[in-house]
């Protein structure tokens, strides 16, 4: 037996002892305590229901018993309120309103940007609106308002102005993309104030700005996004762009110049001269009414001069493609067609430059499996042939073509489908070509396995047709233009145009009756190619 007056038993069991029965008392008479409250419960209820009956009186003690309703059952729901209004989904204020909430929505759902002015928060408005429950249980987010909370002082716009500013500066910020957050008037480096955003791309966005270094002039402002493969590849254009303002300080081959790079909080931006419309988006505008045959001659050859240029530098583009061959002024006539009852656009200048040296690589760097656009890709890029600068003259081929008809020449988006056009147009691919590829799934005995009664051979078969056949024209410079594309269109890179052989090319040569473009003086003179 131990001290506890509970004796050991073998096993490890106990016995009831002395204090099993004191702990079997306490709970007796806990018992009779619960019984006993909730008897009181039970007969202070029935005394209120009777004296309710009694209109308040009551029976007892003949005192008004009016003050027992606030104790009722009924009202002590209201104890839950609290939790159901911080907890509950479906609970809302008296004071709800779904405009107001959707107007609220509105402005912090927008732009939540730093230089806005913050607005001073009323606390006595505040504490008429929140109830006694509210304000106990958020001390702490009062605390984090009060903290947050900047008064405004009409008086002094200049100091607020020059806070502003320093804020802006600290608070740059991403949206979920990567692209920065802006909008216009924000200034960038204390130089760069944003007008509008030109355009954008899975790179980043391109903005108009005020260069206020450069005397309030207009410069188009490249911003990557803050993603590291296209931080990298923009260090890659600046690292060519560089090379080309080395090699052409006067800007005379017809690429974009570059002013300035920095990087913004994470962001490279590139600074360039501001260009207008592209080639493409000026056909686009146009109802894809194609350009004029001396417009076509004078764009094709700024282009060829452009990329000469750069291959000359031991540089390959590798994405030549409408969207990248931009107007200095993109300003036109309009004129009424009767006979198609449209009106249709002429662009008075076809000076043009030369864009986006992201993807553009030296001839000693690793050269990429895959390079350039879909419909301005060439077969040996298709066929993992390895590819150099004649894929830029592949490419110029299409271009031309493109300008010259509105359409693309191939359209399409399949490997299979693009050579069965490729074969429909220039005739078949040739064997050596075909038995040096890896890409022997495309081919069955030295052949493109190609089905052309399928429903993609019926739409290759309706949408291409031998390159002659596309000629609007049986005018000798249309002809001539042709024979040009013809030879930049060439299978095997050995045997396709240099570019230097290009600008000799007799349909350089010819003249077109004073149309725009239409004779070679343009070559040297500066005036016009701006």
């Amino acid at each position: 037996m131990d001290v506890s007056g509970t004796r050991i038993v073998r096993g490890g069991g106990r016995e009831t002892g002395r204090f099993d029965l004191i702990k079997q008392e306490r709970f007796r008479r806990g018992s009779e305590t619960q019984t006993r409250i909730s008897f009181g419960i039970n007969e202070r209820a029935s005394l209120l229901k009777r004296c309710l009956t009694q209109g308040g009186t009551c029976l007892r003690s003949g005192r008004d018993c009016s003050y027992l309703r606030s104790r009722s059952y009924d009202n002590r729901s209201a104890d839950r309120r609290p939790y159901d209004r911080h907890h509950c989904e479906g609970y809302r204020r008296l004071d709800y309103s779904r405009e107001r909430e959707r107007e609220r929505g509105a402005a912090e759902g927008y732009y939540t940007h730093a230089d806005l002015p913050p607005r001073p928060y009323d606390y006595r408005q505040g504490r008429e609106r929140e109830d006694s429950y509210e304000r106990k249980g958020s001390r702490r987010k009062h605390k984090r308002r009060r903290r947050k909370t900047r008064s405004y002082n009409p008086s002094s716009s200049l100091l607020y102005l020059r806070s502003t500013s320093r804020t802006r500066a600290r608070s740059v910020r991403d949206d979920e993309e990567g692209h920065l957050v802006y909008r216009s008037g924000d200034v960038l480096q204390d130089r760069y104030e944003i007008v509008n955003t030109l355009g954008e791309g899975t790179f980043g966005r391109v903005v108009q700005c005020v260069d206020h270094r450069r005397g309030g002039g207009r410069v188009a402002l490249k911003i990557i996004k803050n993603v590291e493969k296209y931080k990298e590849a923009a260090r890659l254009e600046i690292n060519v762009l560089e090379r080309i303002n080395e090699k052409d300080p006067e800007n005379e081959h017809l690429c974009v110049q570059m002013y300035d790079w920095f990087d913004y909080h994470g962001h490279m931006c590139i600074s360039f001269e501001l260009l207008a419309l592209s080639t493409f988006d000026f056909l686009k505008e146009n109802n894809y009414l194609p350009y004029s045959i001396g417009q076509v001659r004078h764009m094709a050859y700024q282009i060829c001069q452009a990329v000469k240029f750069l291959h000359d530098n031991k540089l390959t583009h590798t994405d030549l493609k409408p969207e990248n061959i931009l107007f200095v002024n993109s300003d036109f006539t309009m004129t009424f067609n009767v006979e198609k009852k449209r009106d249709e656009r002429a662009v008075k200048s076809t000076a043009v430059r030369l864009v986006d040296f992201g993807s553009a690589t030296f001839d000693h760097e690793h050269h990429s499996t895959i390079v350039s656009t879909r419909h301005y890709r060439a077969p040996e890029v298709i066929l993992e042939l390895g590819w150099s600068q004649p894929c830029d003259v592949w490419s110029i081929g299409c271009i031309v073509f493109e300008f010259y008809l509105g359409f693309t020449l191939f359209q399409t988006h399949d490997n299979r489908e693009h050579l069965a056009m490729m074969e429909r147009v220039l005739g078949p691919v040739p064997s050596k070509m075909i038995r040096k590829t890896r890409k022997q799934k495309y081919f069955y005995r030295g052949r493109l396995d190609w089905d052309e009664g399928s429903s993609a051979g019926r739409y290759v078969r309706d949408n291409c047709k031998p390159l002659r056949r596309y000629l609007l024209s049986e005018a000798e410079e249309h002809h001539q233009l042709f024979d040009l594309i013809e030879s930049m269109l060439e299978y095997e890179p050995s045997k396709r145009l240099a570019l230097a052989a290009s600008l000799r090319h007799p349909f350089f040569e010819a003249s077109s009756g004073g149309d725009p473009g239409g004779s070679k003086s343009w070559e040297g003179n500066r005036d016009i190619s701006r």
